[in-house]
Parts: structure tokens; C-alpha cells; sequence
């Protein structure tokens, strides 16, 4: 079945774990909210890394009283009604591909591994995080603006 609207010709992305976790907190942006608009009509991609960043990010924003639990396992029932696709990668690419991009970026090795991925799979990436957007737009990575239309 084809998720996609007649006319947008976006058919898959990587979204990072800054977007998701901004789907639940208080200061969601605008951002946020037309990524979340574009899950059901193209596949979303994330690395390997994600399961466990998303996880931890939930029980960060608990312990700092930025989500309470109810509203943590809103957040996590929504995520699973996305099809994210999980793409893993073995040890080896990790430990020299990723880590190497990170260091080349100045960036964490999760965020380089959204960035990888993007590369690999020659799709838009969608984030807030400010160094990822630098990196990307370094690498030559077409990062998602606001309007769903248009990508930087």
C-alpha cells in the first residue's frame, strides 16, 4: 500500500532522537510537528543506536520531572504506532566508518551514526540538533526544514 499523498515526492527519511523526543516534551516545535505530519506518508529510518537512545531519553525526561511517567509511555505508544525501519550495522562499520565521521565532524558517534546512515542511504535527514544539522550540511546531506515542501 502507498503511504505517500499524490505529489510529495518525499519517500524516506532518517530522523533523529532530538525530533522524537520533541514530540512529547512541552517546547515541541513547529519542526517537530511537520516531521511528524510526513511518518505516515514515507519510511522512516533509524540506526541501530536508536531502540536504546530513545529508551534512555525517556527515563532521562522522568527522572528530571520533564515527562511524567504517564505522559513517557504516551509518548513511547505513539512511537510504536510509527513504522520506524531499524537499521543495524555490524561492529566493524561502527568502529571505524561512524567513529571516524564522528571525529571528523566533532560530533557524539550516536549523532554520527544518523548522519551514516543518511549518507548511506542517500536520503533527507530530519533533526534539531544544531552540530548534526552542521555536520550534515557539511557531508552535503539535505537536511528537512520546516516546510514540508522544501529541504536545506
Amino acid at each position: 500500500m502507498d503511504r505517500r499523498r499524490p505529489g510529495l515526492a518525499l519517500e524516506r527519511f532518517v530522523v533523529d532522537n532530538s525530533v522524537v523526543m520533541a514530540w512529547g516534551l512541552d517546547e515541541s516545535s513547529r519542526y517537530a510537528d511537520v516531521i511528524m505530519d510526513l511518518v505516515s506518508e514515507a519510511e522512516v529510518l533509524v540506526p541501530g543506536i536508536w531502540p536504546l537512545e530513545f529508551a534512555n531519553a525517556l527515563l532521562v525526561a522522568e527522572r528530571r520531572k520533564r515527562l511524567s511517567e504517564a505522559e513517557s509511555m504516551r509518548l513511547k505508544e505513539l512511537v510504536l504506532e510509527i513504522p520506524i525501519t531499524v537499521v543495524s550495522e555490524p561492529i566493524s562499520r561502527i568502529l571505524s566508518d561512524i567513529l571516524a565521521l564522528a571525529r571528523k565532524y566533532g560530533i557524539s558517534c550516536y549523532d554520527a551514526s544518523y548522519l551514516d546512515l543518511a549518507m548511506r542511504e542517500a536520503v533527507p535527514l530530519a533533526t534539531i540538533d544544531n552540530a548534526l544539522r552542521e555536520a550534515a550540511r557539511r557531508c552535503r546531506v539535505t537536511v528537512m526544514k520546516h516546510d514540508r515542501s522544501r529541504k536545506a
